[in-house]
């Protein structure tokens, strides 16, 4: 389990998402941190966005490569999740791809 104090906006966990329901994405996987610093450092729950290296793209999914994959930042499949289920930190997305990410999420919660 991960310290809750030092998760940190863009950064990549592998991330223990079950159990699930329905069309949610499963497993333990690779989830980019999307909440802001101010929350992360005051909560226990993060809000994360899946990685995938299946699947289609849609204009919610995001194109990115992490630890040599191409994939995808899953945005319509984002949640919220107590720090318990970060099994360990991986790394972080470069800034070019966090702020296509960010800018995403505005556009999605502005529609």
């Amino acid at each position: 389990m991960v310290a809750a104090e030092t998760v940190r906006r863009g950064e990549v966990f592998l991330v223990d998402l079950n159990p699930t329901r329905g069309g949610e994405i499963r497993k333990r996987r690779p989830c980019l941190v999307v909440s802001p610093d101010d929350l992360n450092a005051h909560l226990r729950t993060f809000i994360i966005a899946p990685l995938t290296t299946g699947g289609h793209p849609y204009p919610f999914r995001i194109p990115c490569r992490f630890e040599g994959k191409a994939g995808h930042v899953v945005l319509d499949q984002i949640r919220a999740v107590d720090h318990e289920r970060l099994v360990s930190r991986l790394g972080r997305l470069p800034p070019a791809t966090l702020g296509r990410v960010l800018t995403v999420l505005q556009e999605m919660f502005t529609l």
